[in-house]
């Protein structure tokens, strides 16, 4: 039986499983029999979804991010304190681990970025590879009240020092305690649907341009969509997965109000549009910076207007970081709330869009280097050579 390759995804917003989702796609397309074993928190339907082929999935808190109070509020004191309890003992969370990896018969760790795939690869002499743009040292060292928790960050910086290689990807921070990094185009998710297929089988109209909200599992409760309805000159969409205590029956396809579209995420999958075929339908996304809808943005040639989303050191990399490769503006909080998108929209459709399109072909480099690294020999043990008999 082929040795399988082990993912450790943090559960951390769903951009972290998507580009995960993306590099096991392209092992499959390149190994259909590859194993594949994923261990997270994020939610299981994302990966079945949006996976070509069979994995070995479990669900396993991997670490604890950050804390979201809402789509752009996080709680500090609570993320270091959930950070500084999870990492604390997190030798035997990996020596517990290594019977897992010895079911799965992993010859390969990756992790994107849990310090816990690290320290698992370590304790059972597994070869792990990091995968992200950043790294959680980086992000909690941001916060001043990580000095009450003396122990978290050399906790993870160890972890992260015993990886085999990082594969880093654009727009990213940290990863001073890995000894070997290699740095990879964007991983994005690429569409597959014209936008007139998209509009012809979601039933959206397309006489006007389309903007779709993205603020990810919260949503953005609190946003004023009366003003959305009233859009003269575009049509506003988001999306929603079915609430809990109702059936698919239930919930229809789409609920519309005027220029205000929600849609059941589900109904769309099962039309067979995926959301990065709605990014590409879309002639901007409002959103919350994050590297997931950054980067499909990039991929499918989508403005991004974005908002502000608390004290998250990546922000401000993203920010500085996203003029370069794609089209994009801020919006304020209030006007955000208020609807008030349209001045905004009109001033970001207007900027030039970028000559050169930057490289997001980065799972199929992903890909192949992973397959690479499972290939290899193990090393053999150093020790005296044997007298010749």
């Amino acid at each position: 039986m082929p040795a399988a390759i082990v993912f450790y995804v943090s559960g951390h917003g769903f951009g972290h499983a998507a580009r995960v989702i993306e590099v096991i796609n392209a092992i499959l397309a390149r190994r259909p029999e590859a194993r594949i074993g994923v261990r997270t928190a994020a939610p299981r339907w994302l990966f079945d979804l949006t996976v070509t082929g069979k994995i070995m999935f479990s669900t396993l808190e991997c670490d604890t991010g950050v804390v979201q109070i809402d789509s752009l509020t996080l709680d500090e004191a609570d993320s270091i304190r959930r950070a500084s309890a999870f990492h604390s003992d997190l030798v035997t969370r990996a020596a517990s681990e290594t019977r897992v990896l010895r079911e799965l018969g992993a010859g390969l760790i990756v992790g994107d970025i849990p310090p816990l795939a690290f320290a698992v690869g370590g304790a059972a002499g597994i070869p792990s590879i990091g995968l992200g743009n950043f790294t959680w040292d980086w992000v909690y060292a941001d916060y001043p009240r990580v000095r009450l928790a003396p122990s978290l960050l050399p906790a993870i910086r160890t972890a992260y020092s015993r990886a085999s290689m990082a594969l880093r990807l654009p727009m990213c921070g940290g990863f001073e305690n890995f000894s070997n990094v290699k740095d990879i185009p964007f991983i994005a998710r690429h569409a597959t649907r014209t936008r007139e297929e998209v509009c012809k089988l979601l039933k959206l109209p397309a006489d006007k341009p389309i903007v779709l909200a993205s603020f990810g599992g919260y949503g953005l409760p609190g946003l004023e969509t009366d003003a959305l309805a009233k859009f003269k000159k575009y049509t506003a969409v988001t999306t929603a997965n079915l609430p809990l205590g109702r059936t698919r029956k239930e919930m229809p396809a789409a609920e519309r109000k005027g220029s205000f579209i929600s849609l059941n995420e589900e109904a769309m999958y099962d039309s067979g549009v995926r959301y990065e075929d709605l990014v590409a339908a879309a002639e901007a996304v409002v959103t919350k910076p994050g590297y997931g809808i950054i980067s499909e943005s990039i991929a499918n040639d989508t403005a991004v207007l974005y908002t502000s989303r608390g004290h998250f050191p990546e922000y401000d990399v993203l920010v500085e970081e996203m003029p370069k490769y794609v089209r994009s503006a801020f919006i304020g909080h209030d006007d955000l709330f208020a609807g008030k998108w349209e001045a905004h929209l009109d001033k970001l459709l207007a900027q030039p869009r970028l000559k050169k399109k930057p490289e997001t072909n980065g799972a199929d480099v992903a890909a192949e280097l992973l397959l690479k690294a499972l290939d290899k020999p193990p090393k053999k043990p150093r020790g005296r050579p044997r007298a010749k008999v």
